[in-house]
C-alpha cells in the first residue's frame, strides 16, 4: 500500500511540474524565430503572446472585414466590406460608433488622420472622406487625366500624408500607387512606387524572335501590384508586394527610392504597419508576422496558419496589421472575421526600449536595456550587434570587437579593428621601425661573418645531401613549372621530373593549406560558422577534384 502511495505522489509531482510548461506551450501555439549573424534562421524567446480576440463590435458581428487602423488615443477603426460601414471601437472591441452607413458600398481600406478625418477606400470606385463627426466632407472618383489610363479605379487601401496627399492601392493597377491631392476636387499627381517587371532570358529571346502576333498571345509581362500600404511620421511610404524577391517590402522616400531591403520574407506578404520605434511589421496572408528594424534586419518572425483547430495566435487569411501605443499587435483575419491581439513580452519590451534609444542616437543609454536582453538570451545577435555599435560610438574598440565577433557584425568589426590597428601603429611605429633596422643590420653582419669566417658552413654541409636528393629537386621543379609551363610539361613527361611521392606531397600540402585557410583565417575573411567542422568532407572534395582532373588528362 505504501508503494502505491509513493507512486501516486511521484505522478502528482510530475503533473504539477509539467502543467505550467504545458499551459505556457498551449498559450503560444507557435515558435518565434530570428536571424543570426550568419544569416541562418534560429529559434529564440517568445516575442509576442496571444492576448485576446474579438469578432464582434458591441452587438455588431464582423461580416467581411478588410482593414483596420488604430489611433494614438486608443480607438480601432475597422473597414467591414460585408456590412458596408466603418466600425469604431475601443482597443478591447467595445462599440463606439459606426461611420458611413448608407454612404459606403464596399469599404476595403481605412485611414485616420491626426485631425480624426477618416479616409475610406471603397472598392466600388471611390474614396470617401468623413470628418470627425462622421459627415461626408469629400468624395474622389476615377481621375479624369490622360496619364491615369483607361483602367478601372478600384481602391483597396489608402494612406494620407500630413499635406493631405493620398496614396491609394488600386486593384489590378500595375502602375503603382495612385497619388491624389485634394485640390480642385482631387488632382491626379501621378503614380508612385511602381514595381519593376522581371525579364528572364527566355522572355528576351522570345521578344527578339517571335512575331507581333505571337507576342500578342503571350501573357503580358507587367509589374506586380502592391497589396497594402502604410506611412510613418516622417512621410515615408511602405508597400508590400507578394512574390517580389528582396523587394517585397519597400520603404519609399519622396522621390520613390527604396530605402530598405528585408533579410527575410516568405513571398505571401499581405499587410504592413509602422511601429513606435522606427520598426516595421509585415504580415503574410498565412498568418506569419515579421518584425524588422528601420534597416530591414529581422528581429522576430512568429505566428502561422490555423489548421482548423481555431487556436488563438494562428490565422486563416490576414488582411491588415497595426500596432497600438503599448506595442500590442492587431491582426485582422478576413476569413475568420475577427481581430487577434498579441502582447509584447518583457524580452521584446526591453529590446524596443533599446531600439528606441539607439535609433535616436542615445547609444550609451541603450546599453542598459541591451544588457538585460543579453542576460535573457546571450546569443541574440541583434542585441550583440547593437552593443558593438554602441561601444564603437563610445570609441571603446576592444569591447566593440568582442560584441561584433559574437554577433558576426563584420562591418562593425572591420571599423573597430581599423581603429585598434591605427592606435597600435601610433604607439609602436617608432619602436617597430627601430627593430626592423636592427634586424637588417644583424643580417648584414651575419653575411659578412660568414663570408670571412664561414660560420654557417656546418649547417650547409649537413643539409647538402637532402637538398641534392631527387625528391627535393622534384619539389623545387614545381617553381620552374609555374614559370615555364610548356617546358615544364615536357620535363614531367620525358625527363622524369616528377614522382608519386612528390605529387602526393603537393596534394597533402594543398589539403592542409585549404583547411587552415577555411577554418583558421581571420574573422573578417571567415565564412564558416564557428564550431562547425566538416574536415572529412573537405578532404574528400579536394581529392575528388584531383581525381577528376587526372582522369580528364
Amino acid at each position: 500500500m505504501k508503494k502505491w502511495k509513493t507512486y501516486l505522489l511521484v505522478v502528482l509531482s510530475v503533473i504539477l511540474l509539467v502543467q505550467p510548461a504545458m499551459q505556457a506551450r498551449a498559450a503560444v501555439p507557435y515558435k518565434t524565430y530570428t536571424i543570426d549573424g550568419y544569416g541562418y534562421v534560429t529559434e529564440t524567446q517568445t516575442a509576442y503572446t496571444p492576448k485576446t480576440t474579438f469578432s464582434k463590435i458591441g452587438e455588431h458581428s464582423l461580416v467581411r472585414p478588410y482593414d483596420l487602423k488604430i489611433t494614438e488615443d486608443g480607438y480601432v477603426y475597422i473597414a467591414d466590406a460585408g456590412a458596408g460601414v466603418i466600425y469604431v471601437s475601443t482597443l478591447e472591441g467595445e462599440y463606439v460608433k459606426t461611420i458611413g452607413e448608407g454612404e459606403l458600398t464596399e469599404p476595403y481600406g481605412v485611414f485616420v488622420t491626426k485631425q480624426k478625418d477618416v479616409y475610406v477606400a471603397d472598392h466600388s470606385g471611390k474614396v470617401v472622406v468623413f470628418d470627425s463627426a462622421g459627415n461626408v466632407s469629400a468624395v474622389y472618383t476615377k481621375p479624369d487625366h490622360p496619364l491615369y489610363g483607361s483602367g478601372d479605379f478600384k481602391p483597396i487601401k489608402i494612406v494620407v500624408n500630413a499635406g493631405g496627399d493620398m496614396y491609394i492601392v488600386c486593384e489590378g493597377n500595375s502602375n503603382g500607387l495612385v497619388q491624389l491631392t485634394p485640390t480642385e476636387g482631387g488632382t491626379f499627381l501621378g503614380y508612385f512606387g511602381t514595381n519593376y517587371a522581371s525579364v528572364t532570358l527566355l522572355r528576351m529571346v522570345q521578344e527578339a524572335v517571335f512575331t507581333d502576333a505571337q507576342l500578342a498571345k503571350m501573357v503580358s509581362n507587367l509589374p506586380s501590384t502592391p497589396v497594402n500600404v502604410a506611412i510613418d511620421a516622417q512621410g515615408l511610404i511602405y508597400t508590400v508586394t507578394p512574390g517580389e524577391e528582396g523587394t517585397s517590402l519597400k520603404k519609399l522616400n519622396i522621390a520613390g527610392a527604396n530605402l530598405i531591403e528585408p533579410d527575410a520574407y516568405d513571398g505571401k506578404e499581405a499587410a504592413v504597419s509602422v511601429g513606435n520605434h522606427d520598426n516595421v511589421y509585415v504580415a503574410s496572408s498565412d498568418g506569419y508576422i515579421y518584425e524588422y528594424n528601420s534597416e530591414g534586419d529581422l528581429l522576430f518572425v512568429f505566428g502561422g496558419r490555423d489548421d482548423g483547430r481555431f487556436r488563438i495566435g494562428l490565422s486563416k487569411k490576414v488582411e491588415a496589421i497595426d500596432v497600438d501605443m503599448q506595442d500590442n499587435i492587431y491582426i485582422l483575419d478576413s476569413d475568420a472575421a475577427q481581430v487577434q491581439v498579441f502582447a509584447a513580452t518583457e524580452f521584446t519590451n526591453l529590446l524596443h526600449k533599446a531600439l528606441n534609444l539607439y535609433e535616436n542616437g542615445r547609444y550609451t543609454e541603450s546599453k542598459e536595456p541591451l544588457e538585460e536582453v543579453l542576460e535573457m538570451n546571450s546569443l541574440f545577435d541583434y542585441a550583440n550587434e547593437a552593443m558593438s555599435r554602441s561601444y564603437l560610438q563610445e570609441e571603446n574598440y576592444e569591447q566593440a570587437l568582442k560584441y561584433a565577433r559574437v554577433s558576426k557584425a563584420f562591418s562593425v568589426y572591420s571599423d573597430a579593428f581599423w581603429e585598434v590597428r591605427n592606435t597600435w601603429l601610433r604607439n609602436n611605429l617608432i619602436g617597430a621601425a627601430g627593430i626592423l633596422v636592427l634586424i637588417i643590420i644583424a643580417v648584414q653582419l651575419l653575411k659578412f661573418a660568414h663570408k670571412k669566417k664561414g660560420i654557417f658552413n656546418p649547417v650547409i654541409q649537413a643539409t647538402e645531401k637532402p637538398r641534392n636528393s631527387g625528391y627535393w629537386q622534384r619539389l623545387k621543379y614545381m617553381a620552374y613549372y609555374m614559370k615555364h609551363p610548356v617546358d615544364g610539361a615536357y620535363g614531367l613527361r620525358y625527363e622524369g621530373k616528377s614522382s608519386w611521392l612528390t605529387a602526393g606531397t603537393l596534394l597533402v600540402l594543398t589539403t592542409v593549406i585549404f583547411i587552415i585557410n577555411k577554418y583558421y583565417c581571420g574573422f573578417l575573411l571567415r565564412n564558416v560558422r564557428e564550431g562547425r567542422y566538416t574536415i572529412f568532407n573537405d578532404v574528400i572534395s579536394i581529392i575528388g577534384v584531383f581525381v577528376v582532373l587526372t582522369a580528364c588528362n
